[in-house]
Order: structure tokens, then C-alpha cells, then sequence
């Protein structure tokens, strides 16, 4: 049996020699499982790598070896996966009455210090940073699940961003899950009670209700978690804040703006039920590819006739027939007020603002500015009773006075 003693050994100072090959450098972070270091690997011309030393904390001699075989789970499941986008394995041994695993140094940022540098410039990350951002990672969870590999721990913490580089990397498979580990866990009381308690790992707020409370786990599991890292990522808040204290309902919607086809994914890798849920990340990227679909037809429409009448365009079909047509015959409008001929083409523009088209211009604009929106509205309208859809919303994106959400604006009016 080990002793007490091996399981509150020291952290180990920097300059250390680990193995006659891995230099300690520094901490860079301690778990319930242990800590993990930055090293130079001696044999490797000095390349950084992740030195992770098993370690528990607080647990008894009798517990001790159950959380060893999960460190060495990592070991194994890191070995299996081979994927860009995945620190790599490097290798594993043990050493003085130690456990170390060894894999690839990620040098860059976490997406929670990502997001706080973010708020420090006083904006979060918008609707298609964070839909280009899932289109980035769900090919990875695919990748992970297809290899029967449960994540479990996904959240801002555990991914992260190289620098110089495009492309999130997923890191942390601490207390990663195969699936056949749990298929057989189920098949024996006595594994039940152990795998039970061992799964009740993950971030509360992060993980789903089953994997938390009942230490159940699938791949919808983690896309529920991706989906809450995503709504953090939009607004800036913790997940306790967005969901209902009474009815446990998330109400993230009341603290950021996206378009309804992308509201509706999020809620469908949010649902409390793990069958009303998404069952595989193919699944979530087809129907985020289908998001911006209507965007195009309304981009290549030439006649407003010719625009699918879909729940992402139906405001905006009188806008662009109306667009076209101020194009052709602007000139004459606004030259030739009085001419009997511009009469009715007067009319035609004035009535072209059609009342959804403005609600909808007031509540984009008062995302931006507040509830001087609809005064604003109020105004330009006033002053401009003949005004064309495009001139409206210029002037209003002139109110605006950030780049970014002038930008955001007017990309909003046309998803």
C-alpha cells in the first residue's frame, strides 16, 4: 500500500531534472489530480512540452489507486487520439514514486482569458465568431466521439487558442470516458457504484443534469457543454446567472442578440433532455451550415418574388424589392418631387417602411445604443417622410458611433 506521505509530496521545484530528461521550468496549474508543469524535454533540443504529475489531494489509501488508474486512462485515451487539434501524447512513466504524463505544449490562451481580454475592450464574442468558432470544434468532438471517447470537462477552461494560429485546440482529457468503460460498468453492481461516483466529475453549471447528478455520460453530454461554453462566449456571463433559479430554464436570450436560426441551435445542444437533445456533432454542423442559406437568397435575389419566404427573410422581402427599385429611379424621386409622374413612386416609397421592418430596425439599434432607439427612429423618420429602406438604414448606422457595432447592425438586417 502507498503511503500518506506519497500523496502529499511537495510540488517540484523549478530546474528539476524529471527522468534524466524533462527540465521543470514552472507550475502551471494543480488539480484534484494532480499538477501540471512546464518542462524542456533535454532529448528534444529543449521543445517545451506538459509535464502532468499524478498527485490527489486529501484522498485515502484505500481510494488512491482507483484515481491512479484514471490518471492512466488519460494516458490511454491520449495515445488512441492522433488529431491537430489535440495535444499530442508524448509519453508516460513513473519515476520515483511518481506518475508523469507527458504531451504537447499548447502555447496560447484559454477562451476564458480570451473573453476577459475581450470585455476589457467592452464587446464579447459576436454571433459569427462564435458559429465560426463550433464549426472549428465540433469537427474535433466528432473525431473524439467516433474513437468511443467522452470528453466531459468542456468548458472556457479547457479550450484553447494557439497563437498565431486560426484553430481552437481541446485540451484536458483528465476525466475523459470511453463509452465501452461505461457499457460495462452498467452490465455490474460494483462497477456501477464506482464508475458512478468517478463520473460525477465536470464543471457544474458546464455539465448536463444527468452526467452530474446521476454520473451519466454520451457525446450529447459534451455538446451540451459546448453549446453553454458557447453562450458564455456571447454574453460575457456565468452560467448560473443564465439560467432560471425556479425553473432551472436558461434565459440566456435576455442578455445577448443572435438570429433566431442560430437561438434555435443553441437551444437544441441546451435541452435538459438528452434525447430532445443533439446526439452527434455532424449533426450540429449541418444545421449551422443552414443558417445562412436565406442570407444568400437575399443577397442573389433580383426580383423580391423570387426570395423564399422563410422565418430568416419574410421582414426583409419588400426591403430589397424596395432597394432595387429606389436604385433605378432615385434620381427622378428626389429631382423631380412635384413631377405628377413621381406621385405614386412617392407613395410607393413611403409606404415601403413597413412596420415590422422598423420594430425590427428598433430593436437591433437599441442592442447597440439603449433606449434612445426609438427616439432616434422617431426622427429620422420625421424628417425623412419619402425615405428609401437603404437610406433609413444608413442614417440610423450613422447613430452608432462603435465600428464594430455599426458593422453588426447592419449585417443583422440581413440575416
Amino acid at each position: 500500500m502507498m503511503s500518506q506521505s506519497h500523496i502529499t509530496r511537495p510540488e517540484i521545484a523549478a530546474g528539476t531534472l524529471i527522468d534524466n530528461r524533462y527540465i521543470i521550468q514552472k507550475l502551471l496549474g494543480q488539480g484534484g489530480l494532480g499538477r501540471t508543469y512546464l518542462a524542456f524535454d533535454t532529448r528534444r533540443f529543449n521543445e517545451a512540452c506538459v509535464l502532468k504529475e499524478f498527485a490527489p489531494i486529501g484522498t485515502g489509501e484505500s481510494g488512491l489507486e482507483q484515481y491512479r488508474n484514471l490518471f492512466k486512462r488519460e494516458a490511454k485515451i491520449l495515445h488512441q487520439l492522433q488529431h491537430p487539434q489535440i495535444p499530442k501524447f508524448l509519453a508516460c512513466f513513473e519515476g520515483d514514486g511518481r506518475l508523469f504524463l507527458v504531451q504537447e505544449y499548447v502555447d496560447g490562451k484559454t477562451y476564458s482569458r480570451l473573453l476577459g481580454e475581450l470585455q476589457r475592450q467592452g464587446r464579447n464574442f459576436s454571433e459569427d465568431e462564435v458559429i465560426q468558432w463550433l464549426k472549428n470544434l465540433l469537427p474535433v468532438l466528432e473525431y473524439v466521439h467516433q474513437h468511443n471517447i467522452i470528453h466531459r470537462d468542456i468548458s472556457p477552461d479547457n479550450i484553447m487558442l494557439p497563437d498565431g494560429k486560426d484553430l481552437p485546440v481541446l485540451i484536458d482529457f483528465g476525466v475523459g470516458k470511453q463509452i465501452a468503460d461505461i457499457n460495462e460498468a452498467r452490465s455490474s453492481n460494483h462497477q456501477v457504484t464506482f464508475v458512478g461516483k468517478m463520473s460525477l466529475v465536470g464543471k457544474v453549471g458546464y455539465a448536463p443534469r444527468e452526467q452530474i447528478s446521476l454520473g451519466l455520460c454520451s457525446p450529447s453530454s459534451d455538446l451540451y457543454a459546448l453549446g453553454v461554453t458557447a453562450i458564455v462566449l456571447l454574453t460575457a456571463r456565468d452560467p448560473s446567472l443564465l439560467m432560471d433559479q425556479y425553473s432551472l430554464e436558461w434565459n440566456w436570450r435576455n442578455y445577448t442578440y443572435v438570429t433566431d436560426g442560430f437561438a434555435q441551435v443553441l437551444d437544441c445542444m441546451l435541452e435538459d433532455r438528452p434525447n430532445k437533445r443533439y446526439q452527434t456533432a455532424s449533426e450540429v454542423l449541418r444545421d449551422l451550415e443552414r443558417i445562412r442559406e436565406p442570407e444568400v437568397a437575399i443577397s442573389s435575389a433580383i426580383k423580391a418574388d423570387d426570395l423564399p419566404a422563410t422565418v430568416f427573410n419574410s421582414e426583409f422581402q419588400a426591403m430589397s424589392a424596395i432597394s432595387q427599385s429606389y436604385k433605378q429611379s432615385e434620381e427622378t424621386i428626389f429631382n423631380s418631387p412635384t413631377s405628377p409622374q413621381t406621385g405614386p413612386r412617392i407613395e410607393q416609397q413611403q409606404s415601403s417602411l413597413q412596420p415590422a421592418f422598423i420594430k425590427h430596425c428598433q430593436q437591433e439599434l437599441a442592442y447597440h445604443i439603449g433606449p434612445m432607439a426609438n427616439l432616434i427612429i422617431e426622427e429620422i423618420l420625421a424628417h425623412n417622410p419619402y425615405i428609401s429602406a437603404d437610406q433609413f438604414i444608413e442614417l440610423v448606422i450613422n447613430e452608432i458611433p462603435n465600428f464594430q457595432a455599426a458593422f453588426e447592425f447592419k449585417k443583422s438586417l440581413f440575416s
